[in-house]
């Protein structure tokens, strides 16, 4: 009987470890995901840098992340050939781009107000 009980503690014991390295490991996924979301909202470079890590981590997080990211960039690059009109809309991209940083780093998939949808649309080849 003691040998059947000591049977299952360790069959426990085991299967707490086996749930916490998942579970470890599904963080660390996460955590890599989070970064390539957030690389790809430091400029052109940063998101180019972030496309070729999204080539081994592709997730649904990622992928919302890098369109709005680079629907952002070229928002911000259209408006910046506007003088002075497109200068002055470039802080609210600015603003927008701050809110889109900060959800991602949330962990969270919030579309940027007005283009958002735009951007998911028109920038489906990132897939």
């Amino acid at each position: 009987m003691q040998y059947h009980s000591t049977n299952k503690t360790e069959q426990q014991a085991i299967s707490q470890a086996t749930d916490y390295y998942a579970e470890s490991i599904n963080n660390e996924v996460c955590n890599t995901n989070k970064m390539v979301a957030i690389l790809g909202y430091v400029t052109l470079l940063g998101w180019l840098i972030a496309i070729l890590f999204y080539d081994k981590h592709k997730s649904n997080y990622t992928t919302f992340h890098l369109r709005q990211s680079l629907g952002l960039i070229i928002t911000g690059g259209l408006l910046a050939l506007l003088p002075l009109i497109g200068w002055l809309m470039n802080i609210g991209v600015i603003l927008v781009w701050l809110y889109a940083i900060y959800h991602a780093i949330q962990g969270k998939q919030e579309m940027v107000p007005f283009l958002g949808n735009c951007y998911q649309e028109h920038l489906d080849f990132i897939k």
